[in-house]
């Protein structure tokens, strides 16, 4: 288990990425009692949510590709994309020089126990994603 400041605490330092390097923002932070944390980053064309169910000790990171600025529906696997399925297709399409450049970003972070290891886990994936998110194209 994990408290929600401390959650929203390492969600802002494993991705801050998003905002030096994507030109994201973050839009909204959520905490329902002890049960649930989200955190959304938005930019001109994407929504990442960060969320967490702490009783479930579920991690789910999804990037919503937006749709006239709004939100997809959440059924839509075209425009609701898991961090798992992404992390599929791009693994296929980097090399380990790829994988070794974006591990050394991550080299100065520091994860304290279990949920944080999941976190910083999930961060490495999505940032190499986003780095390689023009290769999608190509898969098709």
């Amino acid at each position: 288990m994990i408290e929600g400041k401390k959650y929203l605490e390492i969600v802002r330092q494993f991705y801050s990425f998003l905002e030096t390097e994507f030109d994201f923002k973050k839009v909204n932070e959520t905490i329902n009692g002890n049960v649930f944390y989200d955190v959304e980053f938005k930019n001109k064309e994407k929504v990442v949510s960060i969320s967490y169910e702490n009783i479930e000790d579920h991690l789910e990171v999804i990037v919503f590709m937006l749709q006239d600025g709004k939100m997809p529906n959440y059924d839509d696997k075209t425009k609701t994309l898991h961090l798992k399925q992404l992390n599929r297709l791009i693994m296929a399409k980097v090399n380990k020089e790829d994988i070794n450049f974006n591990a050394e970003y991550f080299v100065n972070y520091n994860a304290k126990d279990k949920i944080e290891r999941k976190l910083l886990k999930e961060a490495k994936d999505l940032r190499l994603c986003l780095n390689h998110f023009g290769k999608l194209c190509e898969i098709k």
